[in-house]
């Protein structure tokens, strides 16, 4: 098949006989599954409440292209440009359907047709195309526009807003006409035929955006400006293996599929709704968790995306700042001070979550949510994300809610979280879930850093609870208990105390850490989410034990479905299809597992290990402090190259220090520096101290 040289390129002959595992093609804006007949945008949700979930729009690219005689079919995922192709190949005929979501242009998706004779002929070739669109919606009463330009024009507003008094989006599609039929004349040895749609939330701006796909078609730059625009994304961020095929096709997959669920790294529009489990192609139905954000986004999804990409980075905090108003009324709702954010969010920030108890009780989402703020922080040193960026308002809105959230006993002398559901959801009303309690303190820390940062008085309460609050830990068998009552050996939905050591980074030694996984590991959910063994494999690494973690992630595989690389949330494909979260969590393990990334306060620091499979990872476009690294990591060598900078970006002098030897190597632009593999950082020249975690 035409795509196995090239791991970029999913190849197939036969289309999965699950259409569910069809691979979604997405822009930040628009979402679509192929040849399906719904689609969705960003923040358009249908539904108060309980029953918000992503309003479903009609796809008029919906189309199958049919021709009378046998032909052979290659169907292809090109992820290098975000393009899919059908390309039939019969004896007088070569047909190549192509759909995209335009990767710069985020209001507009596109469908091209080619037609190439293949004999000398004087007959015409015509093919069918079969569309299943039809204008009907159950969120959205559409009615018909006037054409503009030739497009088909509908119109329509959601049925319900999200709260009572809110407003309910229009929704506005321009599309060109498709015919029934293309035909390819007999003087013609090929023909193309371009159709564009374009969907938004205002007829300015739909009728704008149609314009300028009209214009691009007919400059020819249509195609040439979606594929600059992927091209430019994978030259900030690459990861390749050499000496597994599987796992550097799953990486690209994972990568490709994040990146699509995200904004355009040019896009100035702040109307960015966040990233949910199932990305923008899915949303309308439970399974798809209603098209929800949940922290799936701050702590699956966004790590290893911050790792490249500072502006998607920031997009994903904007969201959050987006939200405070309504996470303001959770919080008030509950009967507590500060900020309470959603478990499910939309657009509001107000709780969407059909069952009360996860809103009530999962708060660990709090924490979830300012520790992105805290890695941003570190990776960027961008205060301004802090003072006109509003993060502040996040940072100690958290503090304030879990000072008033708190209870004190006078027998301990500590703090204590009550009532609270954990990660792990199979437990709900205990006391003291131990990776909330870490993340609640974490977050209390990060305020009293971040107002001392900004000059901005806090409140005595902060550090107080911060230092006093309950961390549970069994002193006889020397692990930490999921929560106060927790009894070794009970089962475990998904990773949830095996998270304190990474992303949290809560300090203990090797003997706790080894304990806290080999107390979870035998009594995990074997059918549980997808994201969960990620987590597991990156703390045998830190461990030094990669032969374990690679089994560990090699689990990870029964979850990626199909020949294109479409992860389902359960091993045996039910749950949420394209699931990001687990794609994430596969990304970290990597990242932040066999490259042994840690992103801390003033340096980036790094322990890289391989297990015997993989003889380089190669990690390209890692952004610290506004400068990009590519790093290639060997058996016993690393080698880091400083990318040149623009000359109108802000850069700084940095240099490698080696954690054994206090080695401290200088990056110098472009000239690659190798040295013998052991953990080390790299931090400013000018830093004035070393770094430390979180």
């Amino acid at each position: 098949m035409s795509g196995e040289s090239d791991p970029y390129i999913f190849s197939t002959d036969t289309l999965p006989s699950d259409l569910r595992f069809l691979p979604p093609l997405a822009n930040g804006l628009l979402g679509w599954r192929v040849y399906n007949n719904i689609m969705h945008m960003g923040g358009v949700y249908n539904g108060e409440a309980g029953r918000c979930h992503r309003a479903d729009v009609p796809c008029p690219l919906a189309v199958r292209v049919d021709i009378e005689e046998p032909a052979q079919h290659t169907y292809s995922l090109d992820t290098h440009t975000g393009v899919f192709t059908d390309t039939m190949s019969s004896a007088s005929v070569t047909v190549s359907q192509s759909l995209y979501s335009h990767r710069y242009y985020s209001n507009l998706m596109v469908m091209e047709v080619l037609l190439v004779r293949q004999v000398t002929s004087e007959e015409p070739i015509t093919v069918k195309l079969v569309s299943s669109y039809t204008p009907q919606s159950k969120d959205i009463v559409f009615q018909s526009g006037p054409d503009y330009k030739g497009g088909s024009h509908i119109q329509g507003k959601t049925t319900s807003a999200e709260f009572p008094g809110g407003s309910c989006p229009e929704v506005h599609l321009i599309w060109t006409p498709v015919p029934s039929s293309l035909t390819l004349l007999p003087e013609q040895s090929q023909a193309r035929w371009g159709f564009i749609l374009i969907v938004a939330n205002s007829l300015d701006t739909a009728e704008a955006s149609f314009d300028e796909g009209l214009n691009l078609m007919s400059t020819g730059n249509l195609r040439p400006s979606h594929e600059k625009a992927w091209k430019e994304l994978w030259l900030q961020s690459q990861v390749e293996v050499v000496g597994s095929e599987s796992l550097c096709k799953a990486m690209i997959g994972c990568l490709f599929y994040l990146l699509s669920a995200f904004p355009s790294i040019h896009d100035t529009s702040s109307s960015f709704g966040g990233v949910s489990p199932g990305g923008l192609s899915n949303g309308g139905d439970g399974q798809d968790y209603w098209g929800h954000v949940f922290w799936d986004q701050d702590i699956w999804m966004y790590p290893g995306i911050a790792l490249f990409y500072p502006k998607l980075a920031r997009a994903v905090l904007e969201y959050r700042v987006g939200t405070v108003d309504g996470a303001k009324d959770n919080a008030q709702r509950q009967g507590y001070k500060g900020l309470k954010f959603p478990w499910e969010s939309a657009v509001s920030g107000r709780e969407v979550c059909p069952e009360d108890i996860y809103g009530q009780q999962e708060i660990h989402i709090n924490g979830d949510v300012t520790l992105a703020f805290q890695h941003y922080l570190y990776l960027t040193e961008d205060i301004s994300m802090f003072t006109e960026g509003r993060g502040s308002e996040v940072i100690f809105g958290v503090a304030d809610y879990w000072v008033s959230r708190v209870e004190w006993k006078p027998e301990d002398q500590k703090y204590h979280l009550l009532g609270v559901m954990p990660p792990d959801e199979y437990y709900y009303n205990v006391n003291d879930s131990v990776y909330t309690n870490t993340v609640a303190k974490f977050s209390l820390q990060f305020a009293v850093e971040l107002a001392a940062l900004l000059q901005h008085p806090a409140p005595k309460e902060w550090q107080e609870v911060a230092e006093n609050l309950k961390i549970p830990f069994d002193e006889e068998s020397q692990y930490h208990p999921e929560y106060d009552g927790y009894t070794k050996g009970q089962p475990v939905k998904q990773a949830d105390a095996v998270m304190l050591g990474y992303p949290l980074g809560l300090p203990m030694s090797p003997e706790v850490r080894k304990n806290d996984l080999e107390a979870y590991e035998p009594v995990t959910d074997p059918q549980g989410p997808a994201m969960t063994w990620g987590m597991f494999a990156i703390g045998w690494l830190e461990l030094g034990e990669a032969e374990r973690a690679h089994v560990l992630l090699e689990k990870c595989f029964s979850n990626i479905q199909g020949p294109f690389q479409v992860w389902s949330e359960s091993s045996d494909g039910s749950g949420a299809v394209n699931f990001l979260t687990g794609m994430g969590g596969f990304l970290q393990a990597v990242l932040f597992g066999y490259a042994g990334f840690r992103v801390q306060r003033e340096c980036l620091a790094f322990s890289p290990l391989l297990p015997k499979e993989i003889s380089e990872l190669y990690v390209r476009g890692v952004n610290y402090v506004g400068c990009q690294m590519d790093w290639l990591l060997r058996k016993d060598e690393i080698c880091i190259i400083l990318r040149e900078q623009a000359s109108n970006a802000t850069s700084y002098d940095l240099h490698v220090v080696l954690k054994a030897s206090g080695t401290k190597i200088p990056l110098i632009p472009g000239q690659p520096v190798t040295f013998p593999r052991e953990p080390g950082y790299v931090c400013k020249t000018a830093s004035p101290s070393p770094c430390w975690p979180f």
